[in-house]
């Protein structure tokens, strides 16, 4: 358990604009930190540049002066991010809050390496409901608008020089409209419509350099997302890149640690490649010459490319990719001269105890189909086995093959694990996306419990041993699962989960809701409506809570803003007060989600009682 939930010995490197440094994330003081060393160097040789020791830090950034590097952290998970800057040149000194802002207002973003010397652009929200866009001065703290707005739906997104290059709105429907602005007056031209809930996340726009247009996933004429080119004077429309049946893989609009949309040339800022999703995710090059340094990259591994990160010359690589058996490992390739060398392997466990994970398809009840991933234990007869069912969030998200250590602990406590990218999730396009709408306890948790069934009639799982574990939206698939079937499943997992809708919605933070028009209002209906507030609560567990009668653990962050603990106290204590088994953790220094190991051994060793004492399985390791 220590093993697979402890902080990576190695994760996120990422190479100098000079190609002479590699940094990375690596524990310290018990705590993930960054690190920095020298492109030859070992670990032994790496200088700790971060010292926190409250929570472990996720992203950070190079910039141009070779002296300085910034890092972004909340305060015990709740998500109210500032940008702190390091000098490399002292690291024991301590880190410098370039952001000081009043709590809820936080950074959204940052661009760390832009063609103004020593600035980096930052959005962030002091005016809360608002995030704007400033140009920050990394050795004084500086900071000066950029673009302020007005309406907080609409927003701009900037060319290289940092100047406003085109305008994204959203008409009365909630339609995306895409202007071109004038450099000289400001003037927005509108060029494109596309689909609100199409796009529930937000439409992918990514200015093009050279000034002559847009990149964009757009669904065009298919029923796949792809990479089209926006031109910027005729409005024409063109593919730069296409899988047939697979759409553009867009997991990175919900989190900057998931693997990018696309990969960018440092050099020059060009798209230089794409993921799409598939059995396996697939990485198409668009620039010739990343095409080489791909093929290169190819033959060091049989893994899947997650994250590259290259020198400004493009010359200098470092690679992570992915796998399902094992941690990312991380390599660095010289493409000038043909050197490869292994950076980073996880030895801590052998792939060879792991369990593979399989690509699965099945048609829902309504024919939809539906794709999924099976994990079966190691050493064990595939045949009659207790099946966790492990529901994603968002839901506007997907799940993907690859290495989860909540799958490998589940494997190898003897349970099959089956994850099922069940309608309203993103990567398996339009119509598989949209179906879910007005689908929240309805069709969506039919493709659950069709997913389950599949994997009964195939002979994997046990029907008397069912369990569902989420988290997020997860955590409410978990708690409709057994309020709205609550014979199918003989224990469950709420995980930071929705068992309110209205109440869920109403205690979002103000600058979210301005954008909810295409997710949460287009799929589960407006709040200030008393006919879809009324079937919100319909669709809610916690006006089913009296069908509950399946042992439940529920586990909430104290600090969480996005389902704050209210979410999980209203669920709990009427299931005490009527004596129905149910468990219940607090952290009290985490948020949406358990960060620190610590918190997460905890998180699991509950589960792993719960679960072997309610679906058999094994109660420690093998």
């Amino acid at each position: 358990m220590e093993t697979l939930f402890a902080d990576p010995r190695f994760s996120s490197p990422s190479i100098s604009p000079d190609g002479t440094r590699i940094a990375y994330l690596a524990p310290h003081r018990g705590r993930r930190n960054v690190w920095v060393r020298g492109v030859e160097e070992s670990h032994d040789d790496a200088v700790a540049v971060t010292h926190d020791s409250r929570r472990g830090i996720s992203t950070y950034h190079w910039t141009d002066d070779p002296r300085f590097l910034l890092y972004l952290q909340d305060t015990d998970g709740n998500e109210d991010w500032h940008l702190f800057r390091v000098d490399l040149d002292a690291p024991d000194g301590p880190a410098v809050d370039l952001t000081p802002m009043d709590p809820g207002s936080r950074v959204f973003a940052v661009d760390a390496e832009t063609t103004v010397p020593g600035a980096a652009l930052v959005w962030m929200n002091p005016r809360p409901l608002y995030v704007d866009v400033y140009r920050l001065d990394v050795a004084t703290g500086a900071t000066t608008p950029v673009v302020e707005r007005d309406d907080p739906t609409e927003f701009f997104l900037l060319d290289r020089d940092g100047r406003p290059a085109w305008f994204v709105s959203k008409d009365g429907d909630g339609t995306h409209e895409i202007h071109a602005v004038d450099r000289g007056t400001g003037e927005r031209r509108l060029l494109h419509r596309l689909d609100g809930p199409a796009h529930p996340m937000g439409v992918f726009v990514l200015p093009l350099p050279d000034g002559s247009g847009a990149l964009l996933g757009d669904h065009h004429d298919s029923d796949d997302l792809r990479l089209l080119r926006l031109d910027r004077d005729t409005g024409e429309r063109t593919v730069v890149a296409a899988v047939d049946g697979h759409s553009l893989d867009t997991l990175s609009a919900a989190s900057d640690t998931l693997p990018p949309t696309v990969f960018a040339s440092r050099r020059t800022g060009e798209v230089i490649a794409a993921r799409f999703t598939g059995d396996r995710p697939q990485v198409v090059a668009i620039d010739p010459h990343f095409a080489e340094v791909q093929a290169a990259l190819g033959g060091l591994t049989d893994g899947v490319l997650g994250w590259v990160s290259s020198d400004v010359a493009e010359q200098r690589w470092v690679a992570t990719f992915l796998h399902d058996r094992e941690p990312p490992t991380t390599w660095f390739y010289d493409h000038s001269t043909g050197e490869a060398r292994l950076l980073f392997r996880d030895g801590r466990v052998d792939p060879a105890d792991l369990a593979p994970t399989t690509a699965v398809r099945f048609p829902a009840r309504d024919g939809l189909p539906l794709h999924g991933f099976l994990t079966l234990p190691v050493g064990v007869q595939p045949r009659d086995l207790p099946l966790v069912l492990l529901v994603h969030g968002g839901p506007w998200m997907h799940d993907t093959w690859g290495y989860g250590a909540a799958v490998q602990f589940l494997a190898n406590r003897g349970y099959a694990v089956l994850r099922v990218n069940f309608r309203g999730s993103t990567g398996y396009g339009r119509r598989h996306l949209t179906a879910a709408i007005g689908e929240f306890a309805g069709a969506m948790h039919d493709d659950l419990i069709d997913a389950v069934d599949w994997a009964v009639a195939q002979g994997y799982a046990d029907p008397q041993r069912l369990g569902i574990v989420g988290g997020s939206y997860g955590g409410y698939a978990a708690l409709v699962g057994v309020t709205v079937t609550p014979e199918k499943f003989a224990a469950a997992v709420d995980y930071v989960g929705i068992s309110d809708l209205a109440n869920f919605l109403a205690t979002l933070p103000p600058f979210v809701r301005a954008n909810m028009t295409n997710n949460w209002i287009a799929y589960v209906g407006d709040p200030d409506d008393p006919a879809a507030l009324a079937d919100m609560r319909r669709r809610s567990p916690i006006t089913m809570v009296e069908r509950i009668r399946t042992p439940l653990l529920v586990a909430q962050g104290a600090n969480d803003v996005r389902v704050v603990q209210a979410e999980s106290d209203n669920i709990v204590a009427p299931l005490r007060e009527r004596g129905v088994p149910v468990e219940y953790l607090v952290a009290d220094d985490e948020g949406h989600g358990f960060e620190n190991p610590e918190n997460q051994v905890m998180l699991f060793r509950a589960i792993e009682r719960h679960l072997a004492a309610h679906l058999g399985g094994r109660a420690g390791a093998s």
